[in-house]
């Protein structure tokens, strides 16, 4: 397995070889359509392999084409050179991509830095040094002065220390307790959390000559973060799309390869093997690569749609930061260990920090969210605020502002108030807390004149959603349940208060507990599904006059076959939150 997952990085980075400048410090993989200049996307494609490069090189691993990242090195840094870099600037780009760099000099610098001559390393490090005392985002940006200091402390660049401790001061601040991180003083618990604070944490405790305890705290978190994290990984490996950076991919799963390289022992060695090699297999059956086998923008497929604006062609290299086990020997346990399948784990786990509820059910994992929301990143409300986010289903995004097949509302109540052109659905939930170990709840306002609050309660295999609906106007509602794919064929079924949609890639329903819904499947514009490029979806439907409503479904989803239609077919429960 070690040496497959050698061979899997190396099959990843090859096919950036073309696109490497004369100079080899730019990869030029495309039309950059992020907020950052053309400069920092062609460094952030160069940078990024580094990623896996640099534990492939430091656990013995070859690497074809090494020179074109040394030459890239030793040009990209120099002031006098064509392709130079440029020194950063606060908050610029140029600070993310540099700590990859300062990684690979800490991991391996016989490979990247000791085949450097003397003018060349001297510039390279006065070229990383003027990183650290630019202003970065409050957030896990934090970071990445650290790992740059890192590589210095490596290779013998003296700098100012105390920067560096003002750095991990700062994010201190961050830490909640429990194993959880904010990411930065937001509501954001997302990714970021497993991925960046966690993953650079423990980078950290394993490079740094740590004098100040930090190491230690980093190792115990994580420890702690583990329990929780593996709630999140259904059992064929797939996690949860949520939040934002989600075309970073199998970095989701980052983490199980962070704790081994720390000496983390928080779950056996075969189970934190397992949830990184069943993630990486799941990954390895979906077409997220073009013809010419460069990683794309999307999630389950080329999606550009998916993008935040900070993605330009290279972002999705920074999946790599999962084959970081690759720099531990061969004896190492995890290597070693047999990998073992998922434990038997409960149906339903709460993560109040999270302000979610994550629910198990046919082996898929359903994340009922309640708290977070990110209004700047393109289709916010869409990556943080729906009511339920699936392994097997994913999440959709709109495209279009019209009608309920452009919106895909797929888990959310969509409200319109000119008589279903238009539609509003949850964006900044307030107020938001678990309830009893089952329950998330939060009030939104689509309008001043309305106030919706809503429980998602766990009722393994169905999720109920309680709508208590104070409005001063007339609403045309809908309530999707989740989409499933349809290219392969779709049985719908629809009434008085259900609807349902059963297909090979799985049967999603929703049941309205009052009956007084009309229930209809949607066929939602193609490209709007994370996972699936054409969709179906089931959905309630219904109007509203002034006053206070309540309205309460079931929604169940499912692998297709006979576990699906028994459970279908039997009475959802009917006792939720706010009921």
């Amino acid at each position: 397995m070690r040496q497959e997952l050698q061979g899997r990085v190396r099959d990843l980075v090859a096919p950036l070889v073309p696109y490497f400048s004369a100079g080899r410090a730019r990869v030029r993989l495309g039309v950059n359509t992020a907020l950052h200049e053309d400069t920092a996307a062609e460094l952030e494609s160069f940078a990024r392999p580094l990623w896996g490069l640099a534990p492939l090189t430091a656990g013995k691993g070859t690497v074809p084409h090494a020179e074109l990242w040394l030459r890239g090195l030793a040009h990209g840094s120099d002031p006098a050179h064509p392709e130079y870099w440029g020194e950063p600037r606060d908050r610029d780009q140029r600070i993310v991509e540099m700590a990859a760099i300062g990684f690979a000099l800490a991991l391996a610098p016989e490979q990247w830095w000791d085949p450097l001559n003397g003018p060349e390393r001297d510039r390279l490090g006065r070229w990383l040094l003027s990183a650290l005392p630019r202003g970065t985002a409050d957030n896990n940006w934090h970071f990445f002065p650290v790992l740059i200091a890192l590589g210095l402390d490596r290779v013998g660049v003296p700098y100012d220390r105390s920067a560096i401790t003002a750095r991990l001061a700062r994010l201190e601040t961050f830490w909640l307790g429990d194993g959880w991180y904010a990411d930065g003083p937001t509501e954001r618990r997302d990714y970021y959390v497993p991925w960046a604070m966690h993953f650079y944490g423990l980078l950290y405790s394993r490079l740094a000559a740590d004098g100040e305890g930090y190491g230690e705290r980093f190792r115990e978190r994580a420890a702690r973060f583990a329990l929780d994290f593996r709630h999140w990984f259904a059992d064929d490996g797939a996690a949860v799309p949520y939040g934002r950076s989600l075309t970073y991919r199998w970095a989701q799963a980052a983490f199980w390869g962070a704790l081994p390289f720390a000496g983390v022992d928080a779950l056996p060695w075969g189970e934190v093997k397992g949830y990184l090699l069943r993630h990486l297999r799941w990954w390895e059956r979906r077409p997220v690569t073009g013809t010419d086998g460069l990683l794309s923008i999307g999630y389950g497929y080329p999606q550009p749609a998916l993008a935040e604006q900070y993605n330009a062609p290279g972002s999705p290299y920074w999946s790599l930061k999962t084959f970081l086990p690759l720099a531990l020997p061969e004896e190492h346990g995890f290597w070693t260990a047999a990998e073992k399948p998922v434990p038997a784990l409960p149906a339903v786990h709460a993560q109040p920090h999270a302000g979610a509820v994550l629910m198990r059910a046919f082996g898929d994992v359903t994340l009922l969210a309640g708290r977070q929301h990110h209004a700047w990143v393109r289709h916010g409300a869409e990556k943080y605020a729906k009511f339920a986010y699936s392994s097997r289903f994913g999440f959709s995004l709109p495209n279009g502002s019209l009608g309920l097949a452009q919106g895909a509302y797929d888990s959310m109540l969509a409200l319109s108030d000119d008589h279903g052109a238009h539609y509003r659905v949850r964006e900044e939930p307030a107020g938001p807390e678990t309830e009893g170990g089952d329950t998330v709840h939060s009030t939104w306002r689509p309008w001043p004149d309305v106030e919706i609050t809503t429980w998602l309660t766990a009722a393994p295999p169905w999720h109920l959603r309680t709508h208590r609906v104070r409005t001063a106007r007339s609403l045309h509602t809908a309530e999707g349940a989740f989409a499933v794919d349809r290219d392969a064929g779709v049985e719908r079924e629809t009434g008085t208060g259900y609807a349902g949609a059963s297909a090979p890639a799985g049967f999603t329903g929703v049941r309205d507990l009052d009956g007084l819904r009309e229930g209809e499947v949607i066929d939602c514009l193609p490209g709007t599904n994370v996972l699936a490029r054409r969709t179906a979806l089931p959905a309630l439907t219904g109007r509203l006059e002034p006053g206070e409503h309540w309205l309460r479904c079931a929604v169940l989803g499912a692998p297709d076959g006979r576990e699906a239609e028994a459970a279908w077919l039997r009475p959802p429960p009917t006792t939720g939150g706010g009921t």
